[in-house]
């Protein structure tokens, strides 16, 4: 007898349908697994096998072929463990074959307990668009899987309580959306930091724009304080934009069980020895690297020269596009990465370059080589480039409290309204804007084509720069409310582009 069982799976970000099935013929007693199942994947035969003699039921004397459809994806993890063993039950006739608008999936302990799985979200989205009625997960992922809409899920504590559900005999309830808990804490605020209201309007331009922005500074000069405080400051997720960040962490495991959506934009702070596949993700079956775990969020790279070079020529693409493709010989997905790039670094290996108090010792080709690594293409990419000066003394002592996050938020959030308004499902911020919305939405008068103009010539800027300038300016004018973009704006968009501060 053949019993199928619906599961589900992963590929990258991305969940699909799973068909387990199960058969029980004569011969000797054997049990195969099949459909390019990896070593976890095989390995649920010992823990389906202990599992059901812990519930009490006697295991299949026979031979037992368990085969994954679709056969030509690879199968990984501990998934289908508990697809497996009612399959097993329902062949040998010990309850009834399961329903096929209803799919499962958990890990097997030996005791017949269920343990959770990463990729819950994305494999309920998936069930979701598959028609499926009913999801049967374990009891430390039904919160996240009820995140997806249109579902019944169900928590299922063991193998008992769940063979007792299928059964009629104790009926498992339904898992309930939870609550937020009140109001979350948001983190490091800008009230902390005393002066540098240079840098902090620069960020704030970045924030509301989605811009990329470089800070270069000494040594405690905040440059970290003041990156970290960045999404204190940034527009609120959407609906959407936490189900999407949420699917990533939840493929990488990273979730928390007591609330699993994403409500404040991530921010991600890798070290720099991380290697090139760290950060765009990869592995023999691809998973979400860095850029991807900072999707609608920051990624941000401290002491940005000692990265390595390949990690760093790496961002390039992803950050036009947006998305990163990584190709293997088993095939190729697509990994979201839509992030704003916040980079710090010193201006020459001592970090003293420059600094008023002389201790930098420094030769010119020195602080040249240093620089450098940083190739043009993507400095090019970046669109606001900012010294961050040492705090005097005066600074540090004075009375009055800073502006705290809150009031720079909600002229964040007034510039991200008039930029939803104007471009509405086109994009979500003035750093998306394609080079045809440039021309329609960011039109200068005659003194601002002046200036452009004699920037471009005396600066030397690319094409890329151009729109870039354009993109900030346009953002520096929804901050102020202007509907146009003024001299004064695109004046203090271009001194963002000056390449000269990392020369000291």
């Amino acid at each position: 007898m053949v019993v199928t069982v619906r599961s589900l799976g992963l590929t990258g970000v991305s969940g699909y349908g799973v068909a387990v099935e199960c058969a029980l013929t004569g011969g000797l007693p054997a049990f195969d697994v099949v459909g390019l199942p990896d070593a976890a994947v095989k390995e649920a035969r010992e823990r389906v096998r202990s599992a059901i003699k812990a519930c009490g039921l006697k295991f299949p004397v026979s031979r037992v072929t368990v085969n994954l459809a679709p056969a030509a994806l690879k199968k990984e993890g501990t998934v289908y463990d508990l697809p497996i063993l009612l399959g097993l039950l329902a062949a040998q006739g010990d309850i009834d074959p399961p329903s096929e608008q209803a799919a499962f999936l958990g890990e097997l302990s030996l005791t017949g307990a269920l343990r959770p799985v990463r990729g819950v979200l994305p494999m309920a989205m998936a069930a979701a668009r598959m028609g499926l009625r009913e999801l049967y997960v374990p009891a430390a992922n039904a919160a996240e899987a009820v995140l997806a809409r249109g579902l019944t899920v169900y928590a299922v504590p063991d193998a008992s309580a769940l063979l007792c559900h299928l059964r009629g005999e104790a009926r498992l309830s339904p898992a309930r959306p939870r609550s937020s808990g009140g109001e979350e804490e948001r983190g490091p605020d800008f009230a902390d930091v005393m002066g540098q209201e240079n840098v902090k309007r620069a960020l704030e331009i970045a924030a509301a724009g989605g811009h990329n922005i470089l800070l270069i500074g000494s040594p405690g000069a905040g440059k970290s304080m003041l990156a970290r405080r960045l999404p204190s400051i940034l527009p609120d997720m959407t609906e959407q934009e936490a189900l999407e960040a949420t699917e990533i962490w939840s493929v990488a495991g990273l979730t928390d069980p007591g609330h699993p959506l994403l409500t404040r934009r991530p921010f991600r702070s890798p070290h720099h020895t991380l290697s090139a596949s760290a950060m765009v993700g990869g592995g023999t079956s691809p998973r979400p690297g860095e850029i991807s775990l900072a999707h609608n969020g920051v990624l941000f790279l401290d002491e940005l020269p000692e990265f390595h070079k390949d990690v760093l020529e790496a961002l390039r693409q992803p950050m036009e596009d947006g998305e990163v493709t990584i190709t293997r010989s088993a095939g190729s997905v697509k990994l979201p990465s839509r992030f704003m790039l916040v980079c710090a670094m010193n201006p020459c290996r001592c970090g003293w370059y420059g600094h008023p108090s002389g201790r930098c010792r420094c030769t010119g080709q020195q602080v040249e080589r240093y620089v450098q690594k940083i190739s043009g293409p993507l400095l090019d990419r970046i669109d606001l480039h900012v010294q961050v000066p040492s705090v005097p003394f005066d600074a540090m002592r004075r009375r009055e409290q800073p502006e705290p996050s809150a009031a720079v938020k909600v002229r964040v959030d007034a510039a991200r309204q008039r930029q939803q308004t104007r471009f509405g499902a086109q994009a979500v911020c003035n750093a998306q804007m394609t080079p045809d919305m440039v021309g329609r939405y960011c039109t200068l008068d005659a003194a601002g084509e002046k200036l452009l103009q004699a920037a471009f010539d005396r600066m030397g800027l690319t094409a890329r720069s151009h729109d870039r300038i354009l993109r900030v300016a346009r953002t520096i004018a929804d901050l102020a409310g202007a509907e146009n973009i003024a001299a004064e704006h695109l004046a203090e968009a271009i001194q963002y582009r000056n390449t000269d501060i990392l020369k000291g």
